[in-house]
């Protein structure tokens, strides 16, 4: 298997939509296309920056013909794509080869995230959290700021829409995503006896009665408990509520008065993981049921932030804002946490996961050039180039799209980042 360093040129001649094979121009910036093996490639507009931007894209999978001196298309309109007319100059580009494609998720170490593009923002609001629906093709993001238009929606991370929240303009801190229940759930740092939003498809949303006027900072979604669980930064034994459906909220017992920053959901281990930025020795609080929960010894007493699940890895890694080269903690059960080097000392805010990546992404607030870093494991750690230095305080990945989103604080109509990369 080989691979080549995000090879980019141009069609050197006209592409018929019945055409078997083509001649690539380089472009001065990438790299050269493989000569060994079958690989993917995509075909976009020269209109266009980059693949995502054009609807009318298309994947193949070409060979080299070295008789010939060209590639020889193996398949056309691949991955839901049209095969079509090409014009001479349209751009070409591949990031990874492969010989089997399907080993691609058992290289997760070769599959890097470092090519970042800024998005246009829906408005300049605090976006302080965003999720995927498959169901809906959706993604959704919230906002801590904003006059009506505390929520925006993209079905493509590239072209975003604000939507009304007229009415209720909380500070909205996380949103999350119930298949089973058809529903988007939001929770809120602020509002009377009204912390919840609800949505069945990310646009018409209804604001729900919260259990407590805690200060609800992360929100996550059970499908084996049929439960959703917030978890809050105040409250006086009551930092955790829970709902079967989104709409009725019950209060919980919280293992301590800590300040409660992220829950997150493991169906391998049956267990809720929640983890603070404040306490002593005891950030992480655990629970099979969203119920009952029980304090563990953190690895550190850093500003935990946020914590997110890998089936794959089987392990839970959360990351921090303080700590000095020790930002980010994993941990295979949730109870025995072990601190690993972070790529940077940054003020890392968002951890997710990509199984078809075989990857981890954080993203940070603070750093010049590198506010986002990456993993295969969880333990070794590689710094990435941002698309801006703004805020970055929330990612999230879509399989179906194959991208990584990333919201921001801060930006001037650059409030959203992707990545891609073929799958």
């Amino acid at each position: 298997m080989q691979f080549s360093n995000f090879s980019r040129g141009t069609l050197t001649a006209e592409l018929a939509a019945a055409g078997t094979f083509l001649t690539i121009t380089l472009t001065p910036t990438g790299g050269a296309f493989p000569t060994a093996g079958r690989f993917k490639a995509i075909i976009w507009s020269a209109a266009q920056r980059q693949p995502l931007d054009d609807a009318n894209r298309e994947v193949m999978t070409l060979i080299w013909n070295a008789t010939l001196s060209r590639f020889n298309i193996v398949s056309r309109g691949e991955e839901g794509t049209t095969a079509r007319l090409w014009a001479a100059g349209s751009n070409i580009s591949h990031d990874v080869t492969a010989a089997d494609f399907g080993r691609l998720r058992d290289l997760p170490s070769l599959l890097v995230v470092s090519n970042w593009f800024l998005r246009t923002s829906a408005a300049d609001n605090s976006w302080n959290s965003v999720c995927w629906s498959p169901e809906r093709g959706l993604f959704v993001a919230v906002a801590f700021t904003g006059v009506g238009n505390r929520v925006m929606t993209s079905p493509d991370g590239i072209a975003w829409t604000t939507r009304s929240t007229a009415g209720f303009d909380n500070e909205w801190n996380s949103v999350c995503w119930s298949p089973e229940r058809g529903l988007f759930v939001a929770v809120a740092w602020s509002g009377i006896g009204n912390r919840v939003m609800t949505s069945p498809d990310g646009i018409t949303w209804t604001i729900r009665t919260s259990a407590a006027d805690n200060i609800w900072s992360s929100v996550c979604w059970s499908p084996e408990r049929g439960l959703f669980v917030a978890v809050a930064e105040t409250g006086t034994g009551n930092r955790v509520m829970t709902s079967p459906d989104g709409i009725t909220w019950t209060i919980r017992t919280s293992a301590a008065d800590n300040n409660w920053r992220s829950v997150c959901w493991s169906p391998e281990r049956g267990l809720f993981v929640a983890v603070a930025f404040s306490g002593v020795g005891n950030r992480v609080m655990t629970s099979p049921d969203g119920i009952t929960w029980t304090i563990r010894t953190s690895a550190a007493d850093n500003s935990w932030i946020s914590v997110c699940w890998s089936p794959e890895r089987g392990l839970f890694v959360a990351v921090a804002t303080t700590g000095t080269g020790n930002r980010v903690m994993t941990s295979p059960d949730g109870i025995t946490w072990t601190i690993r080097t972070s790529a940077a000392d940054n003020n890392w805010l968002s951890v997710c996961w990509s199984p078809e990546r075989g990857l981890f992404v954080a993203v940070a607030n603070t750093g010049v050039g590198n506010r986002v870093m990456t993993s295969p494991d969880g333990i070794t750690w590689t710094i990435r180039t941002s698309a801006a230095d703004n805020d970055w305080v929330s990612v999230c990945w879509s399989p179906e799209r194959g991208l990584f989103v990333a919201v921001a604080f801060t930006g001037v109509g650059n409030r959203v980042m992707t990545s891609l990369f073929l799958r």
